[in-house]
């Protein structure tokens, strides 16, 4: 049974003249008097007493009627319904980033950002678990408006986003910088470089993660070599602080992230100012993607950075 047939049936139902319920449905009288046919086909019983003049329905065809009132009646809400749900997942901003960005500065930044502009994020809380490759590809597939991300020139796998098709906002800076655990005196228990007869335990991430690469980059460029024994890898930065913490080893992580814990004076830094390492914080996004949410979010950030800048 076609859905079709039923407004087909409360037409007729209504206008109690075939011509007349044919038109109302836009089809010929010979196709809509089919259509009627077979609904009564299909039922297996008369619905409409086509003795009588103006039509009539029969007790079964009076039954009927109120049920295929209420089907349709449920459908047409059904459909509104689905309808307004598609259009709010595709006005939603899809939203990704690292576990670490998203607790040191999703919560203390882009949160409160858009509470001002009264716009909520979708966030993909699963991507806190993905490895970096995962996070362009998720842009690129479309399965996500905004990329929330570490930038720096070492970092191989987001040179994807170089392409015109894709632009990025810098909205902050961040310092990846090397920590130890303090002694009994307050000093860091490791400091760097280290030395060859005894190398400084590293805590460090894996390769296919954001800032290994970068650190590695960092690290060859450094006048003194760095004498590194690595003690374990990981991919969040919440995991090394937490090492850290416990004076397994040096690690490098995020100043933001860090700064809580360096105030209590558990931690100290483990290295002069040139092993720390200079990175971006920057949001991705399609050029063409026309969310109008996505659109009104680049925007008011766009206008609010603007306005923040130094004349």
């Amino acid at each position: 049974m076609e859905i079709r047939w039923l407004e087909d049936f409360i037409a007729l139902a209504k206008t109690r003249h075939f011509s007349r319920a044919a038109d109302e449905q836009n089809v010929t009288q010979p196709t809509f008097s089919r259509r009627i046919k077979l609904l009564e086909e299909e039922m297996r019983v008369t619905l409409i007493d086509r003795n009588t003049l103006p039509l009539s329905l029969t007790p079964a065809g009076e039954v009927f009627l109120q049920s295929a009132e209420l089907i349709t009646r449920q459908l047409r809400d059904t459909k509104e319904r689905c309808q307004e749900i598609r259009k709010q997942e595709e006005s939603q901003v899809r939203f990704v980033t690292t576990q670490t960005l998203f607790l040191s500065f999703y919560k203390e930044v882009i949160e409160p950002f858009c509470e001002s502009i009264e716009m909520d994020l979708d966030i993909n809380m699963k991507s806190s678990s993905w490895l970096g490759i995962d996070f362009v590809n998720s842009l690129m597939d479309q399965q996500c408006d905004i990329m929330l991300c570490y930038w720096h020139p070492a970092i191989n796998f987001i040179r994807a986003l170089d392409d015109e098709q894709y632009e990025h906002l810098v909205i902050a800076e961040e310092t990846l910088i090397p920590y130890s655990a303090t002694d009994t005196t307050g000093a860091p228990k490791f400091t760097l470089p280290g030395a060859k007869r005894k190398p400084l335990p590293y805590i460090g991430y894996y390769e296919n993660s954001f800032l290994q690469p970068v650190i590695h980059h960092h690290l060859q460029r450094q006048r003194e070599i760095p004498q590194l024994q690595t003690l374990s890898e990981n991919y969040h930065s919440v995991s090394i602080k937490a090492m850290v913490k416990e004076g397994y080893g040096i690690g490098w992580i995020p100043k933001r992230l860090m700064l809580d814990t360096l105030n209590y004076g558990k931690v100290a830094l483990a290295g002069e100012e040139n092993w720390n390492i200079p990175l971006e914080i920057r949001l991705y996004r399609s050029r063409f993607n026309q969310n109008p949410n996505l659109n009104q979010f680049w925007q008011a950030l766009k206008d609010k950075m603007a306005h923040n800048s130094p004349h």
